[in-house]
């Protein structure tokens, strides 16, 4: 049972030293965004989602083009009366077109209304690239915190193992008492039990890690420093204000509320529209006469509006007000609240950059106290509660440092998503990003699948987008 439980946790220990940081094949942070740029499937489905929004664009166009449809029938009748029975076939032809002439500018504000829908689907896209580079980031740092403090706690139980075996020693030549050789068990036993909770975090953090990039990690680098894009905090939140993907859309939504207010205006104007017709039939009678062609053509132009709708447009407009007023208010808040995000990732960073200049030096004041209490336990003036305590001091210290150095790491990133500056083409990771103008250039303008070079070209997007 023994050897099981030893083999174990050599297991373990080795699977956690396949994680531990070396060169070459090791996985640096720009490898790890980049894969998870490439493998996001919330990116997948944004990106989808911004199509739709182009798709409305060329829905709105074609609004604007006249309408061509066709019909064909083919009718039998019977017909019994006082002459006899008489049967016909009747086949007819009918072709029907119409356009709008002039709605006094509802057709084209549809369309500006369904491009600043493009620039608002575009913003949430940037914003969900911001929070998958994020995780990103946060799943790296936990993935090297969580191995840094793995190996430290197992370190930590060689240390104790090795003092108590020492203490047995000296307690089989009555240096000390059973007392001090039960307080370096119970400490073994708790560094243990650190230390599987520790190999359980980093397991956690492992699965994190492929979720939020893809894959398992396999031997991560150290983070190269951090970039930084201000050099004070108004600086950041006059960035975050001009360029935070939340603030922009809230913008757009003002924009497009604006826009659906005059729309509801334009809506109670009249409209003129033209429409055309050609149709032409051929009867055939099973009995004389022998059968006739007829054709029927017909053109015309309408002025059409509304008189009274029971107050529902009116309606509308109110309701079109009301939206655009909080659209304003929810421009506001979004500012406040993007200014707050920054606030708060800079304070975090300033925390995590002092907590690390304080955990240095209490790391190096614990070395001399545990040098120094190791010494005077030799000399019999100290115990060994008194050097295992000062041991988990130091243990402690060390631990508060692998934290303190991820947390600054991680809100560096987070000023820059805070900034909406932490994106792939900010942080130059070396990919080709996507590029959102090339679906919306192949339909903006409505083409028809395989009808038109237009269509051809839209085709070959859609292609392109398949294989990516």
């Amino acid at each position: 049972m023994r050897l099981s439980v030893k083999r174990i946790a050599a297991a373990a220990l080795a699977s956690m030293l396949a994680f531990a940081p070396v060169s070459g094949s090791a996985e640096s942070l720009s490898d790890a965004l980049v894969s998870a740029y490439r493998n996001s499937g919330l990116l997948a489905q944004q990106r989808a989602l911004l199509r739709v929004r182009d798709e409305d664009v060329a829905v709105a166009v074609a609004a604007t083009r006249p309408v061509l449809n066709y019909a064909l029938s083919s009718t039998w009748n019977l017909t019994d009366n006082a002459l006899g029975v008489s049967t016909s076939l009747t086949n007819s032809l009918s072709l029907s077109s119409s356009l709008t002439l002039y709605d006094f500018g509802r057709s084209q504000m549809r369309i500006d209304l369904a491009r600043e829908n493009v620039m608002m689907a575009r913003d949430a896209l940037v914003g969900v690239e911001q929070s998958v580079l994020l995780r990103a980031v946060k799943a790296f740092l936990d993935v090297r915190s969580a191995h840094e403090t793995a190996m430290l706690q197992a370190n930590n139980v060689r240390v104790i193992t090795e003092q108590l075996r020492a203490a047995r020693d000296r307690f089989e030549v009555g240096e000390i008492t059973q007392t001090e050789v039960s307080l370096a068990e119970a400490a073994l036993g708790g560094a243990k039990s650190a230390e599987a909770a520790a190999r359980g975090q980093l397991m956690i953090a492992r699965e994190e890690y492929k979720a939020a990039i893809g894959h398992y990690p396999d031997g991560l680098q150290v983070p190269p420093a951090a970039p930084m894009a201000a050099k004070s905090l108004d600086g950041a939140k006059a960035m975050a204000r001009s360029r935070h993907p939340d603030v922009l859309s809230a913008r757009r939504s003002v924009t497009v509320a604006e826009m659906s207010t005059e729309l509801a205006r334009r809506s109670m104007l009249p409209t003129m529209s033209a429409d055309a017709s050609l149709s032409r039939s051929f009867t055939d009678p099973t009995t004389p006469p022998t059968g006739a062609f007829s054709t029927n053509a017909r053109v015309g132009v309408t002025l059409s509006g509304p008189i009274y709708q029971g107050g529902k447009l009116s309606a509308l407009y109110r309701q079109a007000k009301a939206q655009t007023e909080a659209a304003r208010a929810a421009l506001h808040i979004a500012a406040q609240g993007v200014e707050q995000q920054v606030a708060n990732a800079w304070a975090q960073l300033a925390v995590a950059q002092a907590s690390l200049r304080a955990t240095d030096q209490q790391i190096r004041a614990n070395r001399v106290a545990l040098r120094g209490a190791r010494e005077e336990q030799a000399l019999g003036t100290r115990t060994t509660l008194d050097v295992l305590n000062y041991e988990q001091d130091l243990l402690d210290a060390q631990a508060a440092r692998i934290r303190a150095q991820a947390d600054q790491y991680l809100a560096v990133y987070t000023v820059l998503s805070a900034m909406g500056m932490l994106t792939a083409d900010h942080l130059r990771l070396g990919i080709a990003s996507y590029d959102p103008e090339a679906y919306y250039r192949a339909v903006k303008d409505a083409p028809v699948f395989e009808v038109s070079p237009e269509g051809k070209r839209l085709d070959a997007v859609i292609e392109a987008l398949g294989r990516k």
